[in-house]
This record gives structure tokens, sequence and C-alpha cells, in this order.
């Protein structure tokens, strides 16, 4: 699996992890992501554990939830990312996991952010929920405008 590939899997994974604490469907995104990181062996798996439990009670006695999470999700994605890079065999295990999880998730947690950078006159397309925007680097536009969605 190309590196972007398992950047972009983690960045969906630590988001759908982060997004499931303090909600109904924390439980099945903590046990899955323990099982996931379980190929280090048990002293990696209560580690694990711990960080989860800790980072769910911290978004669970925030004022804000979201920046919570906001906060946490890098973190996340980065422990995916490693996990991924040395375990690609667990490239689909986390897959399901995001497949299971998302659906038990509240309206708000199921919003999702995509960032493309277009540079060098490059030109970038995206899907998300349907819409394709496209933005192209380097073209001419009024100053503020950092690309055209269509």
């Amino acid at each position: 699996m190309k590196p972007e590939s398992i950047e972009a899997l983690a960045l969906a994974g630590g988001t759908t992890v982060v997004a499931a604490m303090a909600t109904e469907a924390w439980q099945t995104a903590r046990e899955g992501t323990v099982r996931l990181f379980a190929c280090r062996g048990q002293a990696c798996s209560a580690q694990v554990e711990a960080r989860l439990d800790d980072n769910a009670a911290l978004v669970g006695r925030s004022v804000d939830t979201d920046r919570a999470r906001a906060a946490l999700a890098p973190g996340w994605q980065l422990e995916l990312e490693s996990l991924l890079t040395d375990h690609p065999e667990l490239v689909d295990e986390l897959r399901v996991l995001i497949e299971r999880v998302k659906p038990a998730l509240p309206q708000a947690q199921q919003t999702w952010v995509q960032t493309g950078i277009a540079k060098d006159n490059a030109l970038l397309a995206q899907a998300q929920n349907g819409s394709v925007i496209v933005y192209e680097a380097g073209a001419n536009r009024p100053p503020g405008i950092t690309g055209r969605g269509q």
C-alpha cells in the first residue's frame, strides 16, 4: 500500500476513533482499536487501552468536545500510520472498524473534513459525499480565492 493511502486511511481511522469518544459508539471503537494494536504485544495493547481511556475521559469532561476531539485526532492518525506501515496486513481490519463505527456515531460526528493541496500548477480533484471539487494551483483568480469548486 502506498504511503499516501496509508496516511489517508490512518486519518479516517484516527478521526473515527476520536469521534466515537464519549458516544454510544465508543465501546466498539475502543475494542476494535485495542485489537488492532494487539499485534505489537500485550504491553502495547495495555498502553493503547490506557491512552484510549484517558483520551475518552478528557473528551467526556471537556466543555468543547469538538475542540478536544480535533486536538486528539492527529495523534491517533500518527499511531495508526505507524501501525499500518509496520503491519500492512491490518489495512482491511482498520477499514472494517471504520465502517462498523461510523454509522453508530451521532450525526454531528459523521461530518468529515477533507484537505487537499494543489501546488506547482497541479490539478487536484476530490470527491466527498458525491460532490466533486476541482482546484488548480496558480490559476488566475481574484484575491482571497484559493480554488475553484465545480
